[in-house]
């Protein structure tokens, strides 16, 4: 090895080396703090935007309670909202109820014509029922007394009552009845497809 291209190899290898250690210092290991800048806003602003903040922290407990009530408002005018997964376990609920009241007040409803689910506002569903039996009139203004008193929101949506020459009286009656769900039923797609 020659002298010369000795020192040339070590020359480029040692400015390479420093050149590195000053990338490492001055770029990726700087210290870099933010510069100060001047405030842009005067006292008496800043003073007037603290008083604005303290004005909103006061009203917060107040605040807080409304939220609260509200709450506690809407969860007990919720409390009749049928509790069910699917619109096909609403109808069933509603059906039951039918079934139920019906049988408590001597009416056999047996069959099922029609039922839907459809949006009610933004945030609820609701699910109809339509059902046919036949009944005295006394036995009918008791099943629409007793479903009144039910602690689901139930409203009727339609009532055809047709009379007959029976001489019982007995009349044929077509109800639908409605129950209050949540959002998602209203929204739920039926399955099966069209052809």
């Amino acid at each position: 090895m020659t002298r010369g291209s000795f020192d040339r190899k070590t020359a480029i290898q040692l400015g390479v080396g420093l050149a590195a250690i000053l990338i490492l210092k001055f770029v990726v290991l700087a210290d870099r703090q933010p510069a100060v800048v001047a405030a842009s806003e005067s006292v008496p602003a800043a003073e007037a935007r603290l008083r604005r903040v303290r004005e909103l922290v006061a009203t917060l407990p107040a605040r807080e309670q409304q939220y609260k009530q509200a709450a506690a408002d809407l969860e007990s005018r919720e409390q009749g909202i049928l509790k069910a997964d699917t619109a096909a376990q609403a109808e069933a609920l509603i059906q039951e109820r039918l079934h139920r009241v019906g049988l408590a007040n001597g009416i056999d409803i047996r069959g099922l014509e029609d039922q839907k689910v459809k949006p009610l506002g933004n945030d609820y569903g609701l699910a109809s029922v339509s059902v046919r039996f036949n009944c005295n009139i006394e036995q009918l203004v008791n099943f629409l007394a007793a479903l009144a008193n039910e602690p689901e929101l139930f409203s009727t949506d339609e009532i055809n009552v047709t009379g007959t020459t029976d001489a019982k009286k007995v009349i044929q009656v077509r109800l639908t009845l409605n129950g209050v769900v949540g959002k998602k039923l209203a929204q739920e797609k039926k399955t099966g497809g069209a052809l």
